[in-house]
């Protein structure tokens, strides 16, 4: 079992930046396909980026590439996602994630460890 636990979420206004970190505990991600998805007020939770056990390979959705880069300390237990250049749409609940594929996946089925979410809100 991996339990996950995000934070650095915030308010921030359009422009801004936000780093967000994904603490986990239980197992070492080192074997773990880690990924960040989102979830805006009634709409269908997406995904955002995710990045292979080593840290090798990144995956980005269209809607972020660019903007933001996600990354992981396989010693310290620790994924993070830097975002920058926020937009009002990016608002939403961020989960991070773990999948024990062997290669990345973007469907939330992929991922078989959540986390309970931090809000990121971004103002116009």
């Amino acid at each position: 079992q991996v339990q996950l636990v995000e934070s650095g979420g915030g308010l921030v206004q359009a422009g801004g930046s936000l780093t967000l970190s994904c603490a986990a505990s239980g197992r070492t991600i080192s074997s773990y396909v880690m990924g960040w998805f989102r979830q805006a007020p009634g709409k269908e939770r997406e995904f955002v980026a995710a990045i292979s056990w080593r840290g090798v390979n990144a995956y980005y959705a269209d809607s972020v590439k660019g903007r933001c880069t996600i990354s992981r300390d396989n010693v310290k237990n620790l994924v993070y996602l830097q975002m920058n250049n926020l937009k009002p749409e990016d608002t939403a609940v961020y989960y991070c994630a773990a999948s024990a594929a062997t290669s990345i996946g973007t469907t939330a089925l992929s991922y078989a460890y959540w986390g309970q979410g931090t809000q990121a809100t971004v103002s116009s």
